[in-house]
């Protein structure tokens, strides 16, 4: 057996396993932990008699991990060592080492929480932070706190923080180990170009410069296809190209992973990134990207996104090409996009839809998240979605216990959604549907769909009919894989697989309708001839059919492929149609009439009625005598939702209004009502609330004089202060009382005729006399001549220009020599002063 670094620390990691009951070990990426470590560990004292079960983040990794094992024993798979993933299964009485993916762990406890015969669980490549992986430490975290503090826990990583990691197993060792990893020199290969066209000059610079084999990092299987085709007969002859994925047959993984006499180009996603070794790799490729799911709890919904890959996969990535000699990596980005590449990517339990946690929590008997030990606690808007989506499948009641379909459906290996679908089917037909149309939706990468673009009932029914019956060749477009899940899910159904269902869009209603409830859609009014796309869903959220839908010339429909654009839109890639009539017994939401207050749009009212809903969709209605004590709160929010300009502002309330606002401007008086937009919005229950009762329609509000209301938010007192404050209008020495003007609340305004000051010697200043007025200085046409705050300083310096300038113009007004002695009139000169 050929010496890898991890060899050097093992007598190390024995000793502390011995010892403690949690370790963790840190090996560089090429130590070897994940097929030395297990086995070195077999003859420990401590382990007699009990079995290893180690996860593994992807299922090619765990298989591929046991058959490596199994043969350096000299063994097949199922004997010292074996595994266990979804569908497949190599175990017997005498395995010690059981490979499994995370999923499988957490089924194992909900079924044995003791775990007896387990003796240590190793968490390999945690650092991915799968979300079983986490799932599956918190519930160990349990197990061992109630029942089995003898369990021990080893956690293998390449890049994650084990001091960090170590903490959280209150202060446990922590074991470093080097890699094995040989000098790569990288290049950087960043263009704007279509990124199978990156990708095809990469592999040809090279296969040309460099010697091995040639690994290619992509973030999907669409992207992984598209290269393939770039590539196709664009090489020398003798080099093979290879897709590696997860969906692909294992036979064709096999060949993608294993040695071959041939030179080959293996085209991945980063299922390659970690666990798994593809020998002979001296070159990398790195697309610098990858695909993730993401979840947005406003909306329930879970969005793929592709993205830069972090720091961390930038170094696994380029160390694959270094594992048995000097290589090379291609990058396909700019060394200035490198340096903007994040550190790491959030754990998956931070980001991603956490319904099958959820339901997994509660079967386990915790109603709260935060019962459980987690290394990064799930968000809790995350989990408040998730309990409410199990709620609206009725896995759960309104205490959180599960229901008896909620105990069905935790015993499926599927998402919730799809369980709950397969326990909706009643009979064995609607069964056997349920198990093709749960494979179409968990896997649809399994299928190839046509390229018609016709209109149909469903996008589903193109892949549903690749389903061959009983006895006739099944449609080589459909992977093998897809066969073998659906079998299994016949098997757990009781239900024969042979059958041949009916397909039609309505037989996939009731089932899609269970398993989406909160998808159903209602296509928006006045675009029900298919003159636009647009549809509301039943969370309330607004959607349109993207290019890739086909269910087009329909009202109704249940979308099952929905992904939110950066603007917030919803897009509708993949749907079914439905007949509204389905709606009316689907248990368990059955839609009877109830009682509603609600705003209509269409005629700017509020109205009472009795309606047939689903979530946010109206079915149907039927008109009611108005719920008055309703209706005032709808009326204010409407009010809030469009914003101050709905109500009356005649002169005199805006005048007043302006008043209010000039003595909070200048704080005047303590304790002062503001009347700025938001304070008076934040405020419409206290000062215009009661002046609405009996209201019910936008028109009658746009009639409410706004005085009272207003001066509502003043007391008997504030009253009295704010006329002697902010007054109304001044008296100017011509008698007349002119308005002041307070629209701009830090400088209120005067506007007079010339003539009407004489012999006002100062500026009059309000306020408690802190702040002057801006008097605007009109001609006798009342256009504007001047303005000032000093009355004083423009009677002796700028008085006789304006005299001078205007005297001509307006013979019949007044122009004294002095204007503080003159009298102020109001009109033209009086006949004795002519």
């Amino acid at each position: 057996m050929m010496p890898l670094p991890i060899d050097h620390i093992l007598p190390q990691l024995l000793a502390e396993l011995q010892t403690h009951d949690s370790v963790v070990l840190q090996a560089e990426p090429g130590a070897g932990k994940t097929t030395r470590v297990p086995l070195a560990l077999l003859d420990a004292e401590w382990l007699q008699g009990q079995r290893i079960i180690m996860l593994e983040p992807r299922r090619l990794a765990a298989v591929h991990a046991a058959r490596y094992m199994s043969r350096q024993l000299g063994e097949e798979p199922g004997q010292t060592v074996g595994y266990t993933i979804r569908h497949q299964q190599a175990v017997s009485k005498q395995t010690r080492i059981e490979v499994v993916t995370e999923g499988v762990l957490t089924r194992r406890l909900q079924n044995d929480p003791t775990l007896d015969g387990v003796g240590l669980i190793i968490f390999d490549e945690f650092h991915e932070r799968a979300l079983q992986a986490d799932l599956g430490m918190a519930l160990v975290g349990d197990v061992r706190a109630a029942l089995r503090d003898d369990l021990k826990v080893l956690v293998m990583s390449a890049t994650l923080d084990g001091a960090a990691l170590a903490d959280y197993f209150g202060g446990c060792p922590v074991v470093p180990s080097d890699g094995r990893c040989y000098p790569v020199e990288v290049f950087h290969l960043g263009d704007d170009d279509r990124l199978e066209v990156q990708v095809s000059r990469a592999v040809h610079k090279a296969v040309a410069e460099q010697p091995g084999d040639v690994l290619v990092f992509l973030p999907g299987a669409r992207e992984i296809q598209r290269c393939c085709n770039a590539l196709a007969g664009r090489l020398d002859g003798d080099i093979l190209v290879l897709p590696l994925y997860g969906a692909l047959p294992f036979e064709q993984q096999q060949q993608a992973i294993q040695p071959t006499t041939r030179r080959k180009v293996v085209l991945a996603t980063n299922i390659a990134e970690t666990s798994l070794t593809i020998e002979g790799v001296r070159v990398v490729i790195d697309s610098g990207l990858e695909r993730l799911m993401t979840f947005e709890p406003r909306t329930g919904m879970n969005r793929l996104v592709t993205r830069r890959i972090s720091q961390a996969s930038v170094r696994q990535r380029s160390g694959r090409a270094g594992r048995t000699a000097a290589g090379a990596c291609y990058r396909l980005w700019s060394p200035q996009a490198e340096a903007a590449m994040i550190d790491y990517v959030a754990p998956e339990i931070l980001r991603s839809d956490l319904t099958s946690l959820a339901l997994e929590l509660i079967a386990w008997g915790v109603t709260e998240a935060d019962a459980l030990p987690w290394v990064d606690a799930p968000p809790a808007a995350h989990m408040n979605a998730a309990f409410n989506l199990l709620l609206q499948l009725d896995a759960i009641d309104e205490q959180r216990r599960l229901t008896t379909v909620g105990r069905a459906m935790t015993r499926l290996p599927l998402h919730p959604r799809l369980a709950r679908m397969l326990v909706a089917a009643e009979d064995e037909n609607e069964q056997v549907l349920a198990c093709q149309l749960a494979v179409v939706l968990e896997s649809p990468q399994w299928f190839r769909s046509g390229q018609s673009d016709t209109v149909s009932d469903s996008d589903l029914l193109d892949h549903l009919e690749q389903w061959q019956p009983h006895g006739k060749k099944s449609s080589s477009r459909i992977s093998p894989l897809a066969h073998q899940s659906y079998r299994q899910l016949c098997r757990r159904l009781g239900c024969s697989p042979t059958t041949t269902p009916s397909r039609n869009s309505v037989a996939l209603g009731r089932l899609l309708i269970a398993a989406y409830p909160d998808r159903v859609a209602q296509k928006r009014d006045g675009s029900i001839e298919g003159s636009t796309d647009h549809f509301l869903l039943s969370n309330g959220r607004g959607a349109r059919l993207s290019p890739r839908c086909r269910v087009r010339q329909h009202r109704w429909l249940v979308a099952v492929d929905v992904e939110f654009s950066a603007s917030g839109e919803a897009l509708i890639h993949r749907a079914s149609a439905l007949d509204e009539r389905q709606l009316d017994n689907m248990w368990p939401h059955p839609v009877n009439w109830q009682m509603e207050t609600v705003w209509d749009d269409s005629g700017q009212r509020v109205v009472t009625r009795e309606a047939r809903r689903w979530g946010a969709l109206l079915l149907s209605s039927r008109p009611h005598a108005l719920d008055a004590e309703q209706a005032l709160p709808i009326v204010l929010e409407q009010i809030r939702s469009g914003g101050l300009e709905r109500l009356n502002w005649t002169k005199e309330t805006l005048c007043l209004r302006q008043r209010m606002a000039f003595v909070q401007q200048h704080q005047l008086v303590d304790d002062w009502p503001q009347v700025d937009d938001a304070a008076l919005l934040d405020s419409l229950n206290v000062w215009l609330a009661p002046w609405l009762n009996g209201m019910s329609r936008l028109d009658q509000v746009a009639k409410l004089n706004l005085l009272e209301p207003l001066c509502s938010l003043l007391s008997w007192p504030q009253r009295q202060q704010l006329d002697e404050l902010a007054p109304e209008r001044l008296t100017v020495p011509s008698g007349s009382r002119i308005a002041v003007d307070y629209s701009d609340p830090h400088q209120p305004v005067l506007a007079a005729k010339l003539q009407e000051l004489f012999g006002w010697q100062q500026t009059p200043r309000i306020g408690k006399g802190r702040v002057p007025v801006m008097l605007h200085l009109l001609s006798p046409a009342r256009r504007p001549m001047q303005t000032t705050t000093d009355l004083a300083n423009f009677w002796a310096t700028t008085y006789d220009e304006v005299k001078k300038e205007l005297k001509g113009r307006y013979p019949k007004h007044p122009w004294p020599d002095d204007p503080l002695q003159a009298p102020a009139q109001r009109g033209v000169k009086k006949r004795s002063d002519r």
